[in-house]
């Protein structure tokens, strides 16, 4: 499912502040492409898992009225009007492959012939929740 925001852009200083008004969101790039993806960034995390109640998309007009109303902060009214795209199904693939760090107690006897065996701790934690769990996993990859 693929879901599109209004999103205005404005310079201030060296970074470019992003707001996105039907989410009622900020936040910021270094440039502009860095702003861009970090509103589809911020719109794929508010949006994962409410595609069934999505905010309605605003057109531009609206969104600049949304800004006016709500530039007590910032006045965003007169930025870049843009557009930002997000396949909330892509999205939700890369969200769910991150990497996470867990930490995990083991004897230090174990961690010594481990070390000796070249042994990567993550790959075989991976591989052995896999086969406990019998997942369709690529133990190799």
């Amino acid at each position: 499912m693929k879901v599109a925001y209004p999103v205005l852009i404005k310079q201030s200083g060296d970074v470019f502040l992003v707001y996105i008004p039907d989410l009622d969101g900020y936040t910021e790039g270094m440039d502009l492409a860095d702003a861009i993806e970090m509103a589809r960034d911020y719109i794929g995390l508010a949006c994962m898992g409410q595609e069934d109640s999505l905010p309605e998309v605003s057109t531009y007009k609206q969104a600049v009225a949304k800004a006016k109303k709500n530039n007590d902060i910032f006045d965003y009214s007169d930025g870049l009007q843009t557009m930002v795209d997000v396949d909330l199904e892509e999205y939700r693939r890369q969200f769910d492959n991150r990497a996470v760090r867990k930490n995990c107690t083991v004897p230090y006897w174990m961690t010594v012939k481990a070390d000796e065996a070249g042994l990567n701790y993550s790959r075989v934690l991976q591989d052995a929740i896999a086969n406990i769990l019998n997942l369709q996993y690529n133990l190799r990859n």
